[in-house]
C-alpha cells in the first residue's frame, strides 16, 4: 500500500470520476469496467499513466507508485484468471470464516 494519503479535497475530486467505486484517505477502489478497459488499452501498447490520464484521473494526485502497483496487480490477475481475476471479491470473502458448531462432548473435554 502507498504511504501517500489523500486530502479531503483529493478524495472529493477522485470520487467524481465514474471509474472510482470508493475512495478513502488511504486507497482507491476502481470499477471492474475500468480494470477491463485498462487491460485492453495496455494490450494495445499504451502506458499505464496514459490510460489513467485518458480516464480522467489526475496522476499527480494518485501518484505513479499507485498506478504501477495497480497495473502490475491487474495484469497478473488477468493472466491468472482472465476477466474474472479483475473483479473485486472482497465483499464475498471478508472477515473470519464461520466456526462450526461444537458438540457438548467437545465443550466438556
Amino acid at each position: 500500500m502507498s504511504k501517500k494519503t489523500f486530502t479531503e479535497k483529493e478524495i472529493n475530486q477522485l470520487s467524481i470520476n465514474p471509474y472510482v467505486k470508493t475512495v478513502s484517505s488511504k486507497g482507491i477502489t476502481y470499477t471492474n469496467e475500468f480494470k477491463s478497459c485498462f487491460i485492453a488499452e495496455k494490450k494495445k501498447g499504451k502506458f499505464s499513466r496514459q490510460i489513467f490520464e485518458e480516464a480522467g484521473f489526475d496522476v499527480n494526485i494518485i501518484g505513479m507508485t499507485r498506478i504501477h502497483a495497480a497495473s502490475k496487480r491487474w495484469s497478473e490477475a488477468f493472466k491468472k484468471n482472465g476477466v474474472m481475476g479483475l473483479t473485486d471479491t472482497r465483499k464475498g470473502h471478508s472477515g473470519r470464516p464461520r466456526e462450526r458448531e461444537v458438540s457438548l462432548e467437545e465443550k466438556n473435554a
